[in-house]
């Protein structure tokens, strides 16, 4: 939630979770780059499995 003068946008006392202000981490680049590779592969199998389905309705358009 963003905040404008100390007032959340949902109108402040919602309990909807979004008013916690996490410490931030700070990573090394050698860390950054892990996670970002990570991510990528995270993204890449998204990828397959969306092309997988898709790949599944089309054949299924094709029988009807």
């Amino acid at each position: 939630m963003a905040e404008e003068n100390g007032t959340c946008t949902c109108g402040g006392n919602c309990s909807c979770g979004g008013h916690d202000h996490a410490e931030q981490v700070y990573l090394t680049r050698e860390e950054y780059v892990a996670r970002l590779e990570s991510y990528l592969e995270e993204l890449k199998s998204e990828i397959r499995s969306v092309e997988a389905e898709l790949l599944e309705l089309r054949q299924e358009e094709v029988t009807a």
